[in-house]
């Protein structure tokens, strides 16, 4: 079942410092500081994009239209550290919090579960059209310096690669086809893809 997520509160940090981004380009001019930190941001959200995992701590809300026929949910982006809230809002707009007794979160599963207990069942009201359920989730390894060396060590790799290569037909910000970066890169991505999804 498919939803739509909906980042609530963004990570207060990057995993990698200009400076850090600085050392590993041998960049040592000062000009083009905001345009590495600029870089440095769009890998990590571009890194995310194509892996489903989060670097540093922040708020997710995943909505659902509706509660699925399995008792489980699978969250689609991890590490999953927490889950807030279940929420779901009927037809006349009430909105409701499923009681956190009648189920258990899997945190250590890639992808992260919520499963209903024996005995429950999802709610039976009839949810507004679109979005009737409600998920909020924290996910990220923490704050930047607990996310994992080979996911620093991408996020310095892909913003040093656009820093050489500007050129809209060879990885533009935004642009960017996996494969058309080193192939060192295009490894750590993989592993990083493989470890979070579990597959």
């Amino acid at each position: 079942m498919k939803g739509t997520l909906y980042l609530k509160t963004a990570p207060a940090a990057e995993p990698v410092t200009t400076a850090e981004a600085k050392a590993h380009m041998r960049v040592d001019i000062s000009e083009d500081d905001t345009l590495i930190g600029a870089l440095v941001k769009a890998a990590r959200r571009w890194i995310e994009g194509v892996t489903g995992i989060r670097m540093v701590t922040q708020t997710w809300n995943y909505y659902l239209d509706e509660f699925p026929a399995a008792d489980v949910v699978k969250l689609p982006i991890g590490p999953v550290s927490a889950v807030s809230s279940v929420k779901y809002t009927d037809v006349e707009g009430n909105v409701r919090t499923l009681a956190a007794s009648s189920y258990v979160t899997d945190l250590v599963s890639l992808p992260a579960r919520i499963k209903l207990k024996d005995g429950y069942a999802w709610p039976s009201d009839d949810l507004k059209e679109v979005n009737g359920v409600d998920i909020e989730f924290t996910a990220g390894y923490g704050a930047a310096a607990a996310v994992p060396e080979e996911v620093r060590l991408a996020v310095n790799m892909l913003a040093s690669y656009w820093y050489e290569n500007r050129d809209a037909t060879a990885g533009a910000v935004g642009n960017t086809d996996i494969k058309q970066l080193p192939l060192t890169l295009q490894d750590i991505l993989s592993q990083i893809d493989m470890y979070q999804r579990g597959d």
